[in-house]
């Protein structure tokens, strides 16, 4: 039994989308003629690959004529057609894992779980790639190897957890530690982002209003003291200079800078110099510390959650890896596996990267020797991750009087240099 994507006309004419479980596409057209549904176009929707949706619902009878058309040319060319792969977002993603998660361990067969969940489902993205699932695992396929099918939608260590979860028994907990884990990167991730947004605003109005004056304000005052043709001070000819300069190629400048940053991200996108980049990242005194803190803690939380999970430890080395968006540290992280999985002990093959923190090798060590590995493991990445966000608030509690000193400066500097000529003038006369 496979997924169908499916467009009908229901009884008042309305066009309506949705998908469907069936054998065939005549069996789903006649599902459809039992629901007074009258099929206009029926789709099988291929493993791994999903179409592009549209969201609109309100498209014309033209619109819907041309990709009916479009459908039936692409579907006699099985394999040239482009297809798109479907992410789904942390919330998506979680979601359905809780809800799989709930239904498993409520003692529902598996099958009936995946349907529970796709209608369950509001999505049509999730619902076919549930229902493409389960027709995976009605083929005989296991949960991992279904979800296989979609390594952008989940991802290696979702699927190496779910197998081991499956191969033990306990796989409802284990799809609930997935969801807890999701979920948690995801608070982190949103708090971070809340956290630079004031810091950010406060920099782009303190900029707007210096711009602003520079090129606004000050010409107007500062032309009084060019007709007067008075001797000015270094302050007010600096202020004059730099007021001009913005009003001629301000405009240039603000492309300039627009152009950098496209640059920038191209220059990024090739290993190497992304690489360099990372380096450079490493080499910093505050954000060096603060992107290996972040690294190794990402690290150590996942490699616990594996571990306890039943995830043999070389796999689980190898997944964890995979999370470390440093390129750097994430080569040190392979080199500890390849030294691992030749016979050396975890703790000896972290520390002999000299990336790693003491406290995180020192866990390790406990850990191996005591049996308490995962538990070790999540104990480090759990005071990694307080000291990040203790290092991460204090950074952005100093950023905001900085921004503020460095605002009341700039706009001190402007006041003393138009105050000054204008003190002058008033005792010449």
């Amino acid at each position: 039994m496979g997924a169908f994507r499916y467009q009908a006309l229901n009884t008042q004419g309305k066009l309506i989308k949705g998908t469907q479980e069936g054998d065939t596409e005549r069996q789903v057209r006649a599902q459809l003629r039992q629901q007074q549904l009258k099929p206009v176009s029926v789709e099988k929707i291929s493993a791994g690959k999903l179409s592009r949706q549209s969201g609109d619902k309100s498209n014309d009878k033209a619109t819907s004529k041309a990709k009916q058309k479009s459908r039936q040319l692409n579907s006699g060319r099985s394999g040239s057609a482009k297809s798109f792969s479907t992410r789904l977002g942390v919330k998506d993603l979680s979601l359905f894992t809780r809800q799989l998660a709930s239904l498993v361990q409520s003692g529902m067969p598996l099958a009936e779980s995946l349907q529970a969940v796709a209608k369950q489902s509001r999505k049509d993205a999730i619902k076919n790639i549930v229902l493409q699932v389960r027709s995976r695992v009605l083929e005989g396929l296991s949960l991992a190897q279904a979800l296989g099918d979609y390594p952008r939608v989940f991802d290696g260590m979702y699927r190496a957890m779910v197998n081991a979860g499956e191969q033990a028994g306990f796989l409802g907990p284990v799809l609930e530690r997935l969801s807890e884990y999701a979920e948690t990167s995801h608070a982190s991730r949103q708090q971070l982002k809340s956290a630079m947004v004031y810091p950010i605003i406060l920099v782009l109005v303190c900029l707007s209003i210096v711009v602003g004056l520079m090129v606004f304000i000050v010409p107007k005052i500062t032309s009084v003291f060019v007709r007067a043709k008075q001797e000015l001070p270094w302050a007010t000819e600096i202020l004059i200079s730099m007021s001009d300069f913005l009003q001629s190629n301000g405009l240039y400048v603000l492309i300039a800078i627009i152009l950098s940053c496209f640059a920038v991200q191209f220059w990024l996108r090739m290993p190497s110099n992304m690489r360099k980049w990372h380096g450079v990242l490493l080499r910093l005194p505050i954000i060096g510390h603060i992107v290996v803190q972040s690294d190794t803690s990402r690290f150590a939380s996942t490699l616990s959650m594996l571990i306890s999970s039943g995830v043999p430890l070389i796999n689980s080395l190898r997944i964890s890896a995979q999370t470390m968006g440093n390129e750097i540290l994430r080569e040190q992280a392979e080199k500890a596996t390849v030294t691992v999985e030749g016979g050396t002990s975890l703790h000896r093959a972290l520390d002999k990267t000299e990336i790693f923190p003491p406290l995180m090798v020192q866990m390790a060590s406990s850990g191996e020797a005591n049996g308490t590995l995962a538990e070790q493991l999540d104990y480090s990445a759990r005071s990694q991750q307080r000291e990040l966000d203790l290092q991460l608030s204090t950074a952005f509690n100093i950023i905001e009087p900085a921004t503020i000193v460095f605002m009341g400066a700039v706009i001190g500097f402007i006041m003393i240099a138009i105050i000054i000529p204008i003190i002058n003038m008033s005792d010449l006369a």
